[in-house]
């Protein structure tokens, strides 16, 4: 589905084990990749302890904010596997015991046991989302979307409910590095924003090697422009870095 508004998105990702370093998240990264490539604009993330209250809360206020909200863990048969739970608390809806969640299970010749149930316990009225690696099914409760925690689960789970997306135009990025610090070229590179405010340009400095630079890229959703504007900064910086060694 393609809609002329671009759609915009929030990430909420969920889990005491993020928040306390013993995993690093790696959903992040491919869903805003995919998004980019969808027309998606990710606008906000945020990182949620598995707490009943702050994810309702959490949910509501972004369900209503953003087009879409995707929130990754917490609904897998454990004890702290809350997320549907509070999801079905913030829609004020019963969890209850899906069929065709069941029906996955056992086709995927899976014990189903009690715990096993408990990843068939959606929000009432809950669309599934498709789970071609383990059966358990992800779901969706109007603009929230719930996937697993676990990264190629949560990956496919992504890959199966894009046709349900409205598609914006795909946003192009492109970069380029230079060994230059930022207070070397940070007002020349403002003045390149400020004229052209249709395309996002952000600068990401780096040490390598006891040297240090940026990554300067370019976004937008025009791909001529997000190149023509690139070129800009290019020569900008070739400039700067020649003046500096003169």
């Amino acid at each position: 589905m393609t809609g002329q508004e671009t759609p915009t998105a929030c990430v909420l990702l969920i889990g005491n084990e993020l928040l306390s370093g013993k995993t690093q998240d790696a959903n992040l990264k491919f869903l805003a990749t995919e998004m980019s490539k969808l027309g998606i604009r990710l606008e906000e993330a945020r990182v949620i302890r598995d707490d009943s209250g702050a994810i309702v809360a959490t949910v509501n206020e972004c369900r209503a904010r953003y087009t879409y909200v995707f929130t990754t863990g917490g609904i897998g048969p454990t004890h702290d596997d809350i997320t549907a739970e509070a999801i079905a608390k913030a829609f004020d809806l019963e969890l209850v015991l899906d069929p065709e969640a069941v029906a996955r299970l056992k086709h995927a010749g899976k014990e189903v046991n009690e715990a096993r149930l408990k990843m068939a316990r959606v929000p009432e009225g809950a669309l599934l989302i498709e789970n071609p690696i383990s059966a358990a099914p992800g779901f969706r409760v109007e603009n929230v979307f719930a996937l697993a925690g676990v990264p190629p689960i949560a990956h496919a789970m992504f890959a199966s409910l894009e046709p349900l997306l409205r598609h914006g135009d795909t946003i192009h990025s492109r970069s380029i590095e230079v060994l230059l610090r930022e207070g070397d070229f940070a007002l020349e590179l403002e003045e390149i924003a400020r004229a052209h405010p249709e395309v996002e340009i952000g600068s990401y400095p780096f040490a390598r090697d006891g040297r240090y630079g940026a990554s300067l890229v370019v976004r937008g959703t025009d791909l001529a422009t997000v190149e023509s504007v690139l070129s800009k900064v290019e020569q900008t910086m070739a400039e700067l870095a020649a003046a500096r060694r003169s």
